[in-house]
């Protein structure tokens, strides 16, 4: 029975009430710290609660802490013309959202506006959102049957996971060159919408093949349907790039931020497209939003993106994430329940199997882990069915990463042997 006094629901198995939280480290209400391995899932991507970020802010507020949508301050114009400078790819035009789900929504009316048609190409279990249409591009429909019936305007193709498949990284392209082709010719088609080869909101860490993005881009442009790629949880130099198009020489139609956006500082999200696009969608698309670009969030959301710059962060989440694969690889290679390790930049997957012949997942080990480093100090999060996605902050201290590691791979060996 719910508590009325309490919030409706708590996301996920919450354990903590949290108090405090700074650089690679949080605080729950007793005081206790843990090393974190989550960054709130890819939020606080330059260290929980960036003292550079905040007082800017602080300073932004007392100035003019609202703007309405037919105004606009100077901190979203200057904010618009650094982000666009710094997606390039002929990205120019901005809608201000307050979020992921919200910047999808954007996406998805625009362009369907923009092609006169309706249906949208996602992949399952890739993560949009949880609005009724970011739902359907993700969940399977018997996963949102008490929510909505499934949407006609929504095809939903597999995801080509090259460590869930006996195939070859080619035989899978092949196939999904295939689907796209089955399903592009029928001439119904606005836009496919997809993250650049892993999967980082589900949990899963899903990797596609190498060539996955660019084989989308070529048959998306010989059909005239809209590429829009989810930069939601890869942006932000997440997986070794500023973002994450960024590695495969591809120019999106349109492209989706939000989470890191302000390193968790503010809600905010943008729909970015290209001037084409826009101009030829802004009348009929309807991309309103009370509090979109908030001028405070603006101001943290340019600090962010000036220290991403300067400090290259995406080079650590290259050279950290290949040193936590190593460690792992090393120190696990042994043992019978490791499915596999993988990942991108600081995105890494730790997929837990019952035996590797049938490669069933390992449930309940993946939570006794969890849970177990949680209580020595170290706060995790998983997929709830094989897989711990490792994703600290980027500029997490070495020490800080060592200690981590220590710990979970303890818990794993310890766990592993009950």
């Amino acid at each position: 029975m719910i508590n009325h006094n309490v919030i409706f629901t708590k996301f996920s198995a919450w354990r903590f009430d949290m108090k405090a939280a700074r650089d690679s480290y949080i605080w729950d209400k007793k005081n206790k710290r843990y090393i974190d391995f989550t960054s709130g899932w890819n939020v606080t991507n330059l260290g929980w609660n960036r003292e550079e970020v905040i007082s800017v802010g602080v300073k932004k507020l007392k100035q003019n802490s609202y703007s309405p949508m037919w105004a606009l301050d100077e901190s979203q114009i200057t904010y618009a013309e650094e982000l666009t400078k710094a997606l390039g790819h002929g990205l120019t035009v901005v809608a201000r959202a307050t979020g992921g789900m919200e910047a999808i929504e954007m996406a998805l009316k625009t362009a369907r506006v923009f092609t006169g048609k309706k249906k949208i190409v996602s992949f399952y279990e890739q993560f949009h959102g949880s609005s009724m249409n970011a739902l359907a591009l993700g969940y399977r429909p018997e996963w949102i049957s008490k929510i909505t019936d499934p949407r006609t305007d929504i095809i939903q193709l597999n995801y080509p996971n090259i460590h869930k498949t006996e195939k070859t990284e080619k035989e899978l392209l092949t196939e999904l060159e295939n689907s796209l082709e089955e399903v592009f010719k029928k001439g119904e088609v606005a836009a496919l919408i997809t993250e650049v080869g892993i999967i980082s909101g589900w949990g899963s860490t899903a990797i596609a093949p190498n060539g996955y993005i660019q084989l989308i881009r070529k048959i998306t442009k010989k059909y005239n349907v809209l590429l829009i790629i989810d930069e939601v949880g890869t942006g932000f130099s997440r997986i070794g790039s500023l973002f994450g198009f960024h590695q495969f020489g591809i120019d999106p139609d349109i492209v989706v931020l939000a989470k890191a956006i302000t390193n968790g500082s503010a809600a905010m999200g943008a729909m970015v497209t290209t001037a084409g696009i826009a101009e030829a969608t802004y009348l009929g698309s309807n991309l309103q939003s009370t509090f979109g670009w908030n001028p405070v969030a603006c101001a943290m959301a340019s600090k962010v993106l000036s220290l991403h710059l300067e400090e290259a962060t995406w080079k650590q989440a290259i050279s950290k994430g290949h040193h936590i694969k190593e460690i792992l690889k090393k120190e696990l290679k042994d043992n019978p329940f490791i499915g596999n390790i993988r990942g991108m930049g600081l995105e890494i997957g730790l997929d837990f199997v019952l035996d590797k012949k049938t490669k069933k997942e390992n449930t309940e080990l993946v939570m006794n882990i969890v849970n177990s480093s949680f209580i020595k100090g170290l706060h995790l999060v998983c997929d709830y069915t094989s897989n711990i996605q490792i994703m600290p902050p980027l500029t997490i201290s070495s020490n800080n990463l060592e200690k981590g590691l220590d710990i979970l791979i303890s818990t794993i060996q310890s766990e592993s042997k009950k």
